[in-house]
């Protein structure tokens, strides 16, 4: 308890171990709080209700990790895209479940016609076989 009477209490000493500047120190407690609020899992263990507390104390614990400049950049570059990959992959895994329930409903349509095909076609092929046999071979005239 000590420790977040410390952390509540008294200023915070930027080093390099936690940021290079206070401003970027706010900037990734609030970034932390939003992540927090949005019932992200915490980092360290705590007894602190309240997210702003929780933040700081995983900041100073060195739990997380500022990526300042082109690190930055990059970074989110690669989360962007592979959002993006999730939602298609999303997309794709709901286009594919409407086609499978398309395919069913046709297969199943189908399988019910079938007894009827199938007796249409026994027919047509007697009805075949009966033109062939009734014709009778032409005689040839030399």
């Amino acid at each position: 308890m000590e420790q977040n009477l410390d952390i509540i209490s008294l200023p915070i000493e930027v080093t390099e171990k936690i940021t290079d500047s206070k401003f970027r120190l706010v900037h990734i407690a609030s970034q932390r709080v939003r992540q927090l609020t949005a019932d992200a899992p915490l980092q360290v263990d705590t007894r602190s209700m309240k997210d702003t507390t929780v933040a700081l104390e995983e900041i100073l614990s060195g739990r997380l990790k500022s990526l300042v400049g082109e690190e930055a950049v990059t970074a989110k570059e690669d989360f962007l895209k592979e959002l993006e990959q999730a939602r298609l992959a999303e997309e794709l895994s709901a286009k594919e479940e409407e086609i499978r329930k398309e395919l069913s409903v046709y297969l199943s349509e189908s399988q019910e016609e079938e007894p009827e095909e199938s007796s249409l076609e026994g027919n047509e092929e007697e009805s075949e076989g009966d033109d062939f046999d009734e014709v009778e071979p032409e005689e040839v005239e030399e």
